[in-house]
């Protein structure tokens, strides 16, 4: 990939890949900061980065990673924190009641679902790309997506299912 086909799929992907991975761990912050750590690391390799082979799943997928990473650090920091001095205050609000709502809804799936979920209906990957991405089976993800939307259902009005189009099946 050239410098200046970089360009073009960072302006291209970087707004859709932050809300993605917003969704997946539920701190804007945290999701701009990992994305575009995702996208420097991206920079670095972006001869060997394909245009057909799915960078944006590849920047995805390391942010997802970073996300992860630092929560295990922070979870850690906070214990130690707590421990010595007390708890800490809370965080600045989210934006956008619908997303707060939606953020709020998914972090009653388990990880793994809510990975799922936001890769099929955020992303718009279909079952098969969310199985190569995650590496679970086709089936599992079918499950999963099944799962995800029943767990989901009672903790969103119909104008947030409706954008996650919660209804149908996979």
């Amino acid at each position: 990939m050239t410098d200046e086909e970089f360009e073009a799929f960072y302006a291209h992907s970087v707004r859709a890949l932050v809300g993605q991975v917003y969704l997946m761990t539920g701190d804007l912050h945290e999701a701009q900061d990992v994305v575009q750590e995702a996208f420097v690391r991206a920079w670095a390799r972006r001869s060997r980065l394909e245009r057909d082979a799915g960078p944006e799943a590849w920047v995805r997928t390391v942010a997802r990673r970073l996300a992860v990473s630092r929560w295990r650090r922070r979870g850690r920091a906070t214990e130690a924190w707590r421990r010595h001095h007390g708890e800490r205050a809370g965080t600045a609000p989210a934006p956008d009641p619908g997303t707060v709502a939606l953020v709020a809804a998914l972090r009653q799936l388990s990880e793994r679902q809510r990975r799922v979920a936001v890769l099929h209906y955020v992303c718009d990957l279909s079952v098969q790309q969310v199985a190569a991405e995650t590496g679970i089976a086709a089936g599992t993800v079918k499950s999963h997506l099944s799962r995800a939307r029943a767990a989901l259902a009672p903790h969103l009005d119909d104008t947030t299912a409706s954008d996650l189009d919660l209804g149908g099946a996979p």
